[in-house]
């Protein structure tokens, strides 16, 4: 007989999408169960409750706000829960939790506690992106976001292109929306022009966009990105 909740990693979707269109029904079948979840931001994740027809009670659910800003403390009224019997889903605003996500650290503890963690299928920026950029898919590295200033960030492109060219890896990293353009400038910049880039840009969106090209020809037609969420990919 169960005594202790398991930890469920909730898929959401990457932006207003409906949510059947883009999550199994297994996985939201599980959403509906649960009626205590850990979220990065409150109203975002009621939103996705509401897009996803969740069947509980909105006003009875509780939320345990974790994101970036959060402290270890904050994992413990969790742990505990999870501990006391109570099933727990975690949602993102990140598609998955986990991947370029805080929650992770949710799991690493709950692992420790002994208690079962069942991550559910859903939508990956990062995964979807490089099915669609033709690149390497059995190896590659995501390295999340590069530095936020100029210089740094041109210096870890420079090593992002000796990675490829070594090891035969596709290099995948994203930016903040607002900032997709200087770093897509910066990616102009540094590399060489035979490197191959592919921008992925509203993923699961209607205004889904992908394209994968030499430096060379994107030197002459910049794309429409800026403020949409995107995934950057380098190849040879």
């Amino acid at each position: 007989m169960q005594t202790k909740g398991r930890l469920y990693l909730i898929p959401v979707t990457l932006g207003e999408t409906s949510p059947e269109t883009v999550i199994p029904g297994g996985s939201l079948e599980i959403l509906h169960r649960l009626n205590e979840f850990v979220a990065e931001d409150i109203h975002s994740a009621r939103r996705h409750l509401h897009r996803a027809r969740y069947s509980g009670d909105l006003n009875t659910v509780t939320f345990h706000l974790y994101n970036e800003h959060s402290q270890p403390a904050d994992i413990v009224p969790v742990i505990n829960a999870l501990s006391s019997g109570h099933d727990i889903g975690l949602l993102s605003e990140a598609g998955l939790p986990c991947v370029a996500d805080p929650g992770s650290a949710i799991v690493q503890e709950a692992h420790r506690k002994g208690l079962q963690v069942i991550p559910l299928t859903g939508p990956s920026s990062v995964m979807l992106a490089l099915m669609a950029s033709g690149f390497n898919g059995q190896n590659f590295t995501f390295h999340g976001y590069l530095p936020v200033r100029s210089q740094e960030r041109i210096r870890q492109i420079r090593l992002l292109e000796k990675m490829i060219l070594r090891n035969d890896q596709t290099q995948i990293f994203m930016e903040a929306p607002y900032r997709n353009l200087q770093l897509f400038e910066d990616i102009l910049r540094t590399c060489s022009d035979e490197i191959y880039l592919c921008v992925a840009c509203d993923l699961t969106l209607d205004t889904e966009w992908i394209r994968s090209q030499p430096v060379r020809e994107w030197k002459k037609d910049h794309p429409a990105i800026h403020k949409r969420p995107a995934v950057f990919l380098l190849y040879k």
